[in-house]
């Protein structure tokens, strides 16, 4: 195996999609205003509509919520976000239609490619289906799909597609009925 030369990665492949001036201003904003606990859960959709997210209707985002890139994010109506949930969105993220997103998840489209001597990245975007559930602290790695009403368990790494009606747990997976009306 040769040996990593991190000297040599470059972000080749990888498009922010804006400009360094509104990719700055992003991060005033997040980290002043948007992830606050004073600041009202509806500012908090308007602000990420306003840097190019597209929000349904009736969704909540908590506090201490973290978007990477707003402009790479696709939200469906009534989706909670729960708090200190970190959407790190290098790719794009969509999330559908009633999602619970709890506390502390993370949704991670980044990553390298290790055997590259430069490290280079490996990203890929996240779909959650409508009707999922990220518990609390669940990760969801780059190019996973959560399928319609899956759950990824609390605490638990998701590395590959979770079928729809299926619950990933660290002692593995099982098949759930259909929510009930």
């Amino acid at each position: 195996m040769t040996a990593r030369d991190l000297s040599a990665f470059t972000l080749a492949g990888y498009d922010k999609g804006r400009s360094k001036a509104v990719q700055a201003l992003w991060f005033a904003v997040m980290n002043t205003v948007f992830s606050a606990w004073f600041c009202p859960a509806r500012l908090r959709v308007a602000i990420l509509r306003a840097f190019g997210a597209t929000i349904g209707e009736g969704v909540l985002i908590r506090h201490r919520v973290r978007v990477l890139w707003p402009w790479k994010l696709t939200v469906g109506d009534r989706t909670w976000i729960g708090e200190g949930a970190w959407l790190l969105n290098l790719e794009p993220v969509t999330i559908g239609a009633d999602v619970c997103v709890s506390q502390e998840a993370l949704l991670c489209t980044g990553s390298h490619d290790h055997r590259t001597v430069d490290f280079r990245y490996r990203n890929a975007p996240i779909t959650v289906e409508d009707g999922a559930w990220v518990a609390a602290r669940a990760i969801v790695l780059a190019g996973v799909t959560v399928g319609r009403h899956a759950v990824v368990g609390a605490g638990t790494v998701l590395s590959k597609d979770l079928p729809e009606l299926t619950l990933h747990t660290a002692d593995g997976t099982r098949t759930l009925k259909e929510p009930q009306q």
